[in-house]
């Protein structure tokens, strides 16, 4: 079965640190900011106010590009979702007072709160208890025009189900996007995120997962065009025995702006998390912001956690910010930790593959594909490694025609 929906206009409603600057901290990193415990959240867009870009968690972002995303009272109809789900998976449209919605999480930041209120249709995908998917689940949101616009969806897991889910945005849209992900107790659930759209679109997203008792999420983002992305993870365990694993892959090119933060809530014990994210970066412009916040709570004794987040600069111009923050309030855990590193192509490397023969341009194309090549097999989605390995190879073309015509990136 194939579900499409049109949505109707709405009626309104540190281990490490490795920046550009070389800044090395640890904590919280090197901005003075509070516990990510005391940030505020609210559905309510009064309690978030509109953004100036001197907040922390808005200080790398462009917020004149975002700026349309941050009014109240968003229509729904510049994008369009297409839902083809597998046999055991339901799908719905439901409205915004439908009791399911809201059970992930808080909204916390203003694009976050205006998606939430906008809305007044939701895509429920829902997986039955005890249900094993038998194909993948492909959710298509489409951008059909620039005008402001908002969506929502809702993954609901049922207790002990196992399913593959597959996020995919295409077209030139601008839009603020709600992602609730709701996993029952001993629930697997892989969520894929792609982010594919059309060199002009703007699109905030934010992803709130909430895990029950024994839950597993595999949660992945995927970042390839886009004028300016930005995506926004949040996992809360709700019970014992959680493990969730935070995947992400992107390349930004000239101009391009994509951000990627992240907060793993540690509020019970005895809980896992790991966070691995890996980006490239090449041409004038080309910015990328990954922030890693990892709050373990007094009372999440037994926590096990590590987040890494690694960027290859291919070119001179470009600038990835990478801030890893990890705030522990017990002495009573399994282990913590992280790390971050930015760095251009390894010469060494280079020298090598050149001194046997390998042409310049090939030897690049190989260390680009060893740098992603591990993350891209721990996906466990075929049709979306294969896509990757393509988009990568689509972007390590427009820099290697830099290098054949004479001008090599630094």
């Amino acid at each position: 079965m194939t579900s499409t929906t049109d949505s109707a206009p709405a009626l309104s409603t540190d281990h490490s640190r490795a920046v550009a600057d070389g800044a090395h901290t640890h904590g919280t990193g090197g901005t003075p900011q509070g516990s990510r415990a005391e940030r505020i959240t609210s559905f309510d867009p009064d309690v978030i106010g509109i953004p100036t870009g001197r907040e922390e968690e808005w200080r790398f972002s462009p917020v004149a590009k975002l700026a349309p995303l941050f009014e109240t009272g968003l229509s729904s109809a510049g994008v369009r979702t297409t839902v083809v789900e597998a046999p055991e998976v339901q799908v719905t449209i439901v409205g915004r007072d439908d009791e399911r919605l809201g059970r992930a999480g808080v909204p916390g930041d203003r694009t976050a709160v205006t998606a939430w209120t906008s809305v007044e249709e939701a895509t429920v995908v829902s997986i039955p208890a005890q249900a094993v998917a038998s194909d993948v689940t492909s959710v298509r949101v489409e951008g059909i025009d620039m005008t402001p616009s908002a969506s929502h969806l809702l993954v609901h897991a049922g207790a002990l189900s196992e399913s593959v889910v597959v996020l995919d945005h295409l077209g030139s849209a601008n839009l603020t996007e709600t992602v609730e992900v709701v996993v029952e107790d001993g629930a697997h659930l892989t969520l894929v995120s792609v982010q594919d759209w059309a060199s002009d679109a703007v699109h905030a997203s934010s992803h709130r997962i909430r895990l029950g008792r024994d839950a597993k999420v595999k949660h992945i983002v995927v970042t390839f065009g886009g004028d300016v992305v930005r995506v926004t993870p949040d996992a809360e365990f709700a019970g014992e025995g959680g493990e969730v694993e935070m995947i992400g892959l992107y390349f930004a090119d000239a101009g391009q702006h994509q951000e990627h933060r992240l907060f793993v809530d540690h509020a019970v014990p005895n809980c896992t998390s790991r966070v691995t994210y890996k980006g490239a970066l090449q041409g004038a412009g080309a910015h990328t912001v990954w922030v890693g916040d990892v709050l373990i709570r007094a009372e999440a004794e037994g926590t096990d956690t590590y987040e890494l987040n690694r960027n290859l600069v291919l070119s001179d111009g470009a600038r990835a910010d990478s801030v890893p923050n990890l705030e522990i309030e017990t002495g009573i855990i399994e282990g913590a930790g992280h790390a971050s590193a930015t760095g251009r192509f390894d010469d060494e490397q280079l020298f090598y593959l050149q001194a046997r023969g390998i042409p310049e341009a090939d030897a690049r194309r190989l260390v680009v594909r060893g740098f992603f090549a591990e993350l891209i097999q721990e996906i466990g989605v075929p049709s979306v490694e294969e896509r990757l390995l393509e988009s990568i190879e689509l972007e390590l073309s427009k820099s290697m025609s830099v290098i054949e015509g004479g001008v090599a990136p630094a």
